[in-house]
């Protein structure tokens, strides 16, 4: 392969990115390639990387334990903050145990392909993260795709792999659509199929559920959940992610998970920062309040303007253009009037759909958001896409008659049609 060729072939089918560069803190508002502008498209979502108490937590952990752990989880990696993490989020998730991993794609990758055997079959949901579906690549299980958030497609394939090893594997929020999965049928559904359920609450954890504990713990099936991974890089504001589970199932995955078997283990300073992060998240739960509320504001403004925001209904609010050259001129129309928001296009997300992808925070104010909105839409309006038609509203009816006037059909005869006129 001549990757002068192949970096020329990603320009032409406008798949080619360059770095932008944040100087600072990641916060609400940052210092982009020199240029002052709100942050829209960071997964800070609670503000706390950049948290006096996280920044603190960390740099003592570089002096006491040093930056680097040194080795594998498995050979010498395993230090007492390690520990001491993982023991807080299983309390915080409602977890026997829990086990760490380097980062969010290497505990989906590691995990999927640990649980899913040959034989066996992979269930996943058509809008899994990539690192879900690279997982279902390196596992030795054949995989089913079902149609998003479809339960009734999930179970005819589970139908199909009537007596082999199943795993159903789905994100709980979506991180390009800002959607949530339906938990309770999809583990109805793999328990009376006798399926295990992986549920990433990537995008989850610190922004939804009882204190930020996840969507699994808002749909209350913490046991009929065999493995939640979650990530340390986004509500709270460090890096790594997490496996909450039984005892026996983390004991497992530290003995089968490649990704955790040849990896060196987290650095403490990242630990150290998840720590703090987890402690300010317990107590202060309206950071989790003020993230919901900000994702309704910003929906509700650009809805207002005739916007698609697809079926979001999180702190991740898509603003769907359609054609990606069109994306990326919103994008930076939008950084030329100091709004930050990251274009969006295919593979990503599907042809016709390209979007700019908003994350809100909970430390954004309202004012900001707003401003954000009509900014952003501006600059739609000037890349040429036009807002949605505003609906008609029905036509006004006659009001209906009263029950004792209307036909109603005789006794012991059953007529549809005249049911319905009378309901």
């Amino acid at each position: 392969m001549d990757v002068a060729e192949r970096l020329e072939e990603l320009r032409s089918l406008g798949l080619y990115r360059r770095l932008r560069m944040v100087s600072g803190p990641q916060g609400p508002r940052v210092v982009l390639d020199g240029r002052p502008v709100l942050l829209l498209c960071s997964n800070n979502y609670l503000g706390l990387a950049d948290h006096p108490r996280v920044r603190e937590a960390a740099a003592d952990a570089a002096m006491r334990w040093g930056v680097g752990a040194g080795a594998s989880r498995l050979v010498s990696g395993s230090m007492t903050i390690h520990r001491r993490l993982e023991e807080a989020l299983a309390e915080f998730k409602g977890s026997e145990a829990c086990l760490l991993f380097g980062s969010g794609y290497l505990a989906n990758a590691g995990i999927v392909a640990a649980l899913a055997g040959a034989g066996g079959v992979v269930f996943s949901d058509a809008l899994n993260h990539a690192s879900i579906v690279d997982g279902c690549r390196l596992a030795r299980a054949e995989t089913f795709v079902y149609d998003h958030g479809d339960v009734e497609h999930l179970e005819w394939g589970l139908l199909q792999a009537a007596g082999r090893e199943a795993l159903v594997v789905t994100d709980s929020v979506f991180s390009m659509d800002g959607d949530v999965a339906p938990l309770e049928e999809i583990c109805d559904v793999a328990r009376d199929h006798g399926a295990r359920v992986v549920v990433d609450e990537a995008h989850a954890t610190g922004a939804l559920g009882p204190g930020g504990r996840g969507a699994v713990a808002e749909a209350g099936l913490e046991d009929a959940v065999d493995v939640v991974v979650g990530t340390l890089g986004k509500a709270l504001g460090s890096y790594g992610a997490y496996a909450c589970c039984d005892a026996v199932m983390a004991r497992y995955l530290i003995n089968a998970a490649r990704t955790v078997i040849f990896s060196t283990a987290l650095p403490p300073p990242a630990v150290a920062g998840a720590l703090a992060a987890l402690d300010l998240l317990e107590e202060q739960p309206r950071r989790v309040r003020k993230l919901a509320n900000n994702g309704d504001l910003m929906r509700a403004e650009l809805e207002s303007q005739g916007f698609d925001v697809g079926a979001s209904s999180t702190h991740i609010v898509p603003l769907v253009v359609g054609d990606a050259a069109h994306a990326m001129q919103v994008c930076e129309r939008g950084i030329e009037n100091g709004v930050f928001a990251q274009a969006i296009r295919p593979p990503t997300v599907p042809e016709g759909t390209s979007r700019l992808r908003l994350a809100v925070m909970a430390s954004h104010t309202k004012s900001e958001l707003r401003t954000a909105a009509q900014v952003l839409g501006k600059a739609m309006l000037a890349a040429g896409v036009a807002p949605r038609p505003r609906p008609v509203a029905p036509p006004v009816r006659e009001p209906a008659a009263p029950v004792e006037e209307r036909a109603v059909p005789a006794a012991g005869v059953f007529d549809g049609e005249a049911v319905a006129r009378a309901a």
